[in-house]
């Protein structure tokens, strides 16, 4: 026997003092739905002791407040927190998240494999447990013009990594339903593991076929009726709350007692000013319940059920013999973290210097030609013009159809209907396509807002109401090796450095979320009226979420998984 288990034998026991013991609160039993009024006892990273009186090296009062389990993200990309995972790491845990699990497409989408052990070997040395799925969609479609391509050949030596669950959220669905050998061979390489989906709107027996695959976790459900489906056909929905796409209003319907073992909580995209403003999971668990959701339900989504459906069968409950990811917090309402334990380690400014520092990559990303404001004209075409119109709080966006005003042989803006153009620009060197066409929705009166961040394949996205504002965005994104810009009248107002693959920050995510406070006052200026423009602009190229969409190919009707003629 090992002396790491005869050591938590006998602090369990109470042969010896435990490690550490929190004395005089209760904990929260997932199992039952109690409050129970117990020591806790940590030896090492495991609790070893509830329910009894414990002596410990070290005793930690935390009387009158709560012990539930750390709470675990189900889904999200770090990329779109703007900072990098170590600065996550530092940014997140705090509020309580111990362990997520993440899918780095947006880094792997621009730099391939070495974005992807740019995190597994980030993942080795951050506090919080981040796991990672393999990017299951680079590119995510043939509609786009991304920075790598990895086939199943490329994702298979990581299988085995000790951090790696399975695979990421399997976007192409259509090429799922109608057996496209390349989805066919990743999907049949991975029969076995986990296999995370990703499929918004889809019903009925294409879902069917889809599920019928291995795919067993998905977050896109954005109604009640769709979670219910999927739950029925063996799905396990993971609830979404980020920045742009909100899903929890909608969603809480389901979030019950009886249902809570096949739910989970995740952000997706949610950047550092929401999080210091709002919280993370948190904020989902104390919003849930403010608006009658049980305690018992979203707490049970936050940790225990999530674990189980990403087969983490070491934590999630406070009891004897589970990994010790614990958060103590001063109500089940509030849900505010006093004090955080991540593997029996509390959670100090202390603890997060300990970590070895991991080099950044993909320095030089932004590789995009030089554009001029005659790049962003649009042709006069009979009839009516497609137009992306933009749905706040969603990344689904509608196919809209408007007769647009005319200037000379150009198709131009319509500031009362709130139509401005959109344009997107290759950025990885490859072929310098550039396409344009109009959205709706953001409210912009003057000016330009361009970003490097546009899902899935990161090319430069630019809406704007004047061409050479929108050029000047564009090309600013060059000198600065990516990130966000807002152009007004021919000068930057506001922008932030993107550095690390056009993506993350190379600053500390305090100095970020002050940055990102200026931008968004700045995109006002500009008359912008969405509460994330930044994250929703990041959206607008991404080509498998209904309906209309535009890439550097085009304009693309999603529906029909093909570029508008």
């Amino acid at each position: 026997m090992s002396a790491k288990l005869e050591r938590m034998i006998d602090q369990g026991v109470g042969r010896m003092p435990a490690d550490i013991v929190l004395k005089g609160g209760q904990y929260f039993d997932l199992v039952t739905g109690e409050l129970v009024a117990s020591d806790i006892a940590i030896c090492g990273d495991r609790i070893v002791g509830t329910c009894e009186t414990y002596a410990g090296r070290e005793e930690i009062d935390i009387s009158g407040r709560i012990v539930v389990p750390g709470f675990i993200d189900t889904h999200l990309h770090i990329e779109s927190s703007l900072v990098t995972p170590h600065e996550f790491d530092r940014c997140v845990l705090p509020y309580g998240v111990t362990t997520v699990i993440c899918d780095p497409h947006e880094i792997a989408n621009v730099l391939g494999t070495e974005g992807i052990q740019f995190f597994l070997e980030s993942s080795l040395e951050t506090i919080m447990d981040i796991r990672v799925q393999l990017s299951s969609c680079v590119p995510a479609t043939h509609l786009e013009t991304s920075g790598a391509d990895l086939p199943i050949e490329a994702l298979l030596p990581y299988r085995d990594h000790p951090k790696v669950i399975g695979l990421a959220e399997f976007m192409n669905f259509p090429g799922v339903i109608h057996k496209d050998p390349i989805c066919m061979a990743k999907l049949e390489a991975f029969q076995g593991d986990h296999i995370d989906g990703h499929a918004p709107l889809l019903r009925g027996r294409n879902l069917n076929g889809y599920l019928s695959t291995g795919i067993r976790t998905e977050h896109e459900a954005t109604t009640a009726e769709e979670a219910l489906e999927k739950i029925r056909k063996g799905m396990h929905i993971l609830v979404r709350e980020g920045s742009v796409s909100k899903d929890l209003a909608a969603l809480m319907p389901i979030i019950t007692e009886r249902l809570s073992p096949f739910l989970a909580l995740c952000t997706d995209d949610r950047n550092p000013l929401d999080i210091a403003e709002q919280g993370h999971l948190d904020h989902m668990i104390r919003t849930a319940i403010k608006h009658g959701v049980e305690p018992l339900a979203i707490y049970r989504a936050a940790s225990i059920s999530a674990a189980r459906a990403f087969g983490l069968s070491d934590r999630g409950l406070v009891a004897p013999g589970w990994r010790a990811d614990l958060v103590v917090v001063d109500s089940l309402e509030s849900c505010k973290a006093d004090m955080v334990f991540a593997a029996g380690r509390r959670v100090t400014d202390a603890l997060f210097a300990t970590r070895r520092p991991v080099a950044p990559v993909g320095l030089d990303s932004v590789k995009a030609r030089i554009v001029k404001a005659a790049d962003f004209g649009v042709p006069v075409t009979e009839g009516e013009t497609s137009v992306i119109g933009v749905m706040p709080g969603k990344i689904i966006t509608e196919h809209r159809r408007f007769r647009l005003p005319v200037n000379g042989n150009q198709t131009s803006v319509d500031l009362i209907r709130d139509i401005i153009k959109v344009a997107v620009i290759e950025r990885h060197g490859k072929n310098g396509n550039h396409a344009n066409g109009f959205v709706q929705g953001f409210g912009l009166k003057k000016g330009a807002i361009a970003s490097t961040v546009g899902h899935d394949s990161h090319n430069i996205c630019v809406v704007g109401v004047n061409e050479d504002d929108m050029a000047h965005a564009a090309n600013r994104l060059g000198e600065i090796k990516g990130g966000f810009v807002v152009v007004e009248d021919g000068r930057v107002t506001g922008e932030i450095a993107l550095p690390v693959a056009g993506l993350m920050s190379l600053e500390p995510f305090e100095s970020v979320r002050a940055t990102l406070h200026e931008l968004r006052k700045a995109a006002r200026a500009l008359g912008g009226t969405l509460e994330e423009p930044f994250l929703q602009l990041a959206f607008l190229p991404l080509p498998v979420i209904p309906h209309l969409k535009i890439s550097d190919k085009g304009m693309v009707d999603v529906d029909a998984f093909r570029l508008l003629g």
